[in-house]
């Protein structure tokens, strides 16, 4: 299989799938190292935008489907409570798109997240376990934004209701609203 071939042949299989696709597992399929797969997306995702680096791996967005209503939160906690308060946005029908943080030296740090499920949750926590990374927002005390989707306004009401509840809502400075 020449590299083109190879690079067709991943972008067709990022349109069929379900959930995302990690680099391992693309380079154990083709038989290639993790490298020459970042390498191979790279130079797809300069032709194809709408490819997404996850926590668990590349996912294509499929445009034909509706937009469901997003709102961002601003919130704080500390690392022990991550799966907490992405369970609550998930249980409560939101699809956590992205984590941002405000960096006083780096300006708006943004990384993408899709996180629709608890098996979602459970996966993105694990990563950390397997690691030495930290969450992102170990670099703000604990303040970090999620960009998050749901079907309704009224879902997007009941997980801001929860977020408060639970402690997680952070106060907007002036200058946020």
């Amino acid at each position: 299989m020449t590299t083109a071939e190879r690079r067709a042949a991943i972008l067709q299989q990022l349109a069929h799938a379900g959930a995302p696709i990690a680099a391992r597992t693309l380079a154990t399929h083709y038989g290639v190292s993790r490298q020459v797969i970042v390498q191979d997306l790279a130079v797809i995702r300069a032709s194809h935008p709408g490819i997404i680096s996850t926590a668990r791996g590349y996912v294509l967005e499929q445009p034909d489907q509706p937009a469901g209503c997003t709102r961002e939160f601003k919130v704080r906690h500390t690392p022990d409570r991550t799966g907490q308060e992405l369970n609550l946005i998930v249980d409560c029908g939101g699809r956590v798109k992205n984590i941002s943080i405000s960096h006083r030296v780096y300006g708006r740090i943004t990384a993408e997240m899709d996180i629709r499920s608890r098996q979602d949750v459970r996966e993105f926590l694990q990563s950390f376990e397997d690691s030495s990374s930290t969450v992102l927002s170990t670099a703000t005390d604990g303040y970090h934004y999620h960009l998050v989707e749901a079907t309704t306004p009224d879902r997007l009401n009941l997980i801001e209701k929860e977020l408060k509840e639970h402690g997680f809502l952070a106060p907007l400075q002036p200058w946020e609203h």
